[in-house]
């Protein structure tokens, strides 16, 4: 099996490391467009577009035993405080927060995240010539209430500018981190656990050779 990440995230890159994987990195630089209305449908059909483009590029042999990862992370928060007060068949909506286009986007994102539960969705796609498998990963994270001065603060280290929802866990930003429900991994950019129980099948094989 010739394991190939779909992606140049230097995030995603260190999880697949840090679980034992071999692999290379192959981005396509394809345009990313979803119609989706919900956090995790958005994540999935950008993974998708992610690994299909890349897919796409392989020979027919380097297809005979390639696996390729895509994936695609959003940061949402709910534009309703209380879920509890949706109407039965009522579709929840978010405010989807991507990669911040510049300091002042960065603070109304952090503004948005201050003292509030956001959901992080990953969105995960393995292709290979037995095909398709895509799903996500949610976490919910818990931020502490933030004062101006302290988004000022974190905006001046430049970590923000090039995350999704304007933050990363695994740096600084941790000093404001209450709680998280689920997995933390799936929030630095990589739900390495469910990735790694899908390509168990692959792994399997090539050891029996």
């Amino acid at each position: 099996m010739k394991l190939i990440l779909a992606s140049a995230s230097p995030r995603r890159k260190e999880l697949l490391e840090q679980i034992g994987l071999e692999f290379e990195v192959r981005t396509s630089g394809a345009e990313e467009f979803t119609t989706a209305s919900q956090p995790g449908q958005i994540g999935q059909e950008l993974s998708e577009i992610k690994a299909q483009a890349v897919w796409d590029t392989l020979t027919d042999a380097e297809k005979e035993d390639a696996v390729v990862i895509g994936a695609d992370t959003i940061v949402c928060v709910r534009q309703s405080a209380d879920s509890k007060q949706l109407e039965q068949g009522q579709e929840e909506k978010f405010f989807v927060l991507g990669k911040p286009k510049d300091e002042a986007d960065a603070a109304r994102m952090l503004h948005l995240l201050s003292g509030r539960v956001h959901q992080v969705f990953t969105g995960v796609t393995i292709l290979s010539k037995e095909g398709k498998k895509t799903f996500y990963e949610c976490t919910d994270v818990h931020v502490a209430k933030l004062s101006d001065q302290e988004i000022a603060d974190y905006i001046a280290t430049k970590d923000p500018l090039d995350k999704a929802g304007a933050y990363g866990i695994q740096g600084i930003f941790a000093r404001y981190i209450t709680g998280i429900e689920g997995d933390y991994n799936n929030v630095v950019g990589l739900p390495v656990a469910s990735v790694y129980h899908e390509l168990k099948p692959f792994l399997m094989e090539r050891k029996s050779y």
